[in-house]
């Protein structure tokens, strides 16, 4: 399986202390070299930073070829890349959060899903307890409406699955 992950959902997982949730869900995660230099910038959270510094093995870092697509350079470079790298190498999944980078993905047909669907995922694989990832969430400054709050609770509940 090939997943590209934008610059938000891995800043988030890492923050919540949840970042190996993507091997253990995927296997390796791609991130294009530009999500790499935004993590690693000074105003990068300093546990995001250094996390990046030495990231595991199945973090892979590449360099997205140029697009001659107009639609994309709208877009910050993150999603951009990952949108191209997607199309290039044929992934089944990009994670991303930002709403315009999520339609134009989708646009392109690139299948997109975001942090919190990430988080749903291992919860019914009771990998973790999601309301206390969604508490740890919003402790950061992830933006969250209470209307998608409530959403993704219902579907937690409807789904999990009990820990073994």
């Amino acid at each position: 399986m090939i997943v590209i992950a934008d610059t938000t959902p891995l800043n988030y997982l890492i923050l919540i202390n949840h970042v190996d949730l993507l091997a253990t869900l995927f296997g390796s995660t791609l991130v294009p070299q530009s999500v790499f230099e935004e993590l690693s910038r000074a105003k990068t959270p300093a546990a995001v930073r250094e996390w990046m510094a030495k990231p595991p093995s199945w973090l892979q870092v590449r360099s997205a070829p140029k697009s001659a697509d107009p639609s994309l350079n709208t877009l910050d470079p993150g999603e951009r890349d990952a949108i191209i790298l997607a199309l290039e190498l044929l992934a089944d999944l990009v994670l991303m959060d930002d709403a315009e980078g999520r339609q134009e993905a989708e646009r392109h047909h690139v299948r997109v899903v975001g942090t919190l669907t990430v988080l749903k995922q291992a919860a019914i694989e009771g990998l973790i307890d999601f309301k206390d990832a969604m508490n740890r969430l919003e402790k950061t400054n992830f933006r969250l409406s209470s209307k998608l709050r409530s959403i993704f609770l219902d579907r937690e509940t409807q789904h999990k699955k009990p820990k073994s």
